[in-house]
């Protein structure tokens, strides 16, 4: 009897454990989604799910104008940043929010909300006062857009656009980043024992951005004293001598640089320079 008893609980045991691990998976009706995208030296990441249109009305009937949304399906979507920013012009802090939202049809209002597990009403029901900013709707007659989209576009040094577009609705939250604080201060940081690559680096930056272009110049000097005389160097330093003002300057610092791209056999840096030189020849 012992024997029989041991033999049925043996094989209920292997009934459960086979039935706990040989599960049926089926797609998700509204798959997840996670994007990650640096803007400037502030890393974003956004953690969502898709639902699809599926020939439903949208907005003002799957999901009612005025009222709470999670801005996707399942959970909550998550945003976060790594770095402190402005959202939709509000000041954010790094960190892992919760983005809900209340669709309007021609303005959204955004809540975003420290990050917990838990439904859009956990977060509402709370006594944390929420980041609110809002956003412009856009109905485009020419765009469908069948699963729900999270995207961040319009990317520059210093800002993007967080869009959202779902059917031919398309909502747009400017995005703001301290890109020019971050690098100052990590120009300030690196420049107490800075290599030659720092110095060129440093420079580059403040070329591209259009800042103290005499400092540049000073800073890709010493890069190039260094030891760091690279046609690439030799370019960046002839493009901020011309925006100077110093065209024999940078005709010769353009024809250093386009003897050694010529060595190297880089047809990209030949080309520029020959047409800079050819330019400021003029």
């Amino acid at each position: 009897m012992k024997q029989i008893i041991f033999t049925c609980c043996l094989f209920a045991f292997a009934l459960m454990a086979t039935t706990a691990v040989a599960q049926v998976q089926t797609p998700a009706p509204s798959p997840s989604c996670k994007i990650e995208q640096m803007v400037g030296l502030t890393n974003v990441t956004i953690e969502y799910s898709r639902p699809s249109v599926k020939d439903r009305k949208i907005f003002g009937g799957l999901v009612p104008y005025g009222e709470v949304w999670r801005t996707g399906a399942n959970a909550a979507t998550k945003i976060t940043f790594d770095k402190d920013v402005k959202l939709g012009g509000q000041e954010v802090k790094g960190g892992s929010y919760a983005l809900l939202s209340k669709p309007g049809e021609s303005e959204w209002k955004f809540m975003l909300y420290p990050y917990e597990s838990g439904s859009p009403n956990s977060y509402m029901e709370s006594e944390v006062e929420p980041i609110m900013f809002t956003g412009e709707s856009q109905s485009m007659s020419d765009v469908n857009v069948e699963s729900f989209m999270i995207m961040i576009d319009q990317l520059t040094n210093s800002s993007a656009s967080l869009v959202l577009a779902w059917d031919n609705l398309v909502v747009g939250v400017p995005l703001e980043v301290h890109t020019d604080k971050d690098v100052e201060a990590s120009i300030e940081s690196t420049l107490a024992g800075p290599t030659m690559q720092d110095y060129f680096a440093s420079a580059s930056y403040y070329h591209s951005e259009g800042k103290d272009l005499n400092k540049a110049l000073k800073w890709i000097n010493k890069s190039i004293d260094m030891g760091y005389e690279r046609f690439w160097v030799l370019r960046t330093k002839s493009l901020i001598q011309a925006d100077l003002g110093d065209k024999a300057g940078a005709i010769e610092s353009a024809k250093k640089s386009l003897e050694m791209a010529k060595e190297a056999g880089n047809n990209d840096y030949i080309r520029m320079n020959e047409a800079s030189i050819k330019e400021w020849m003029d």
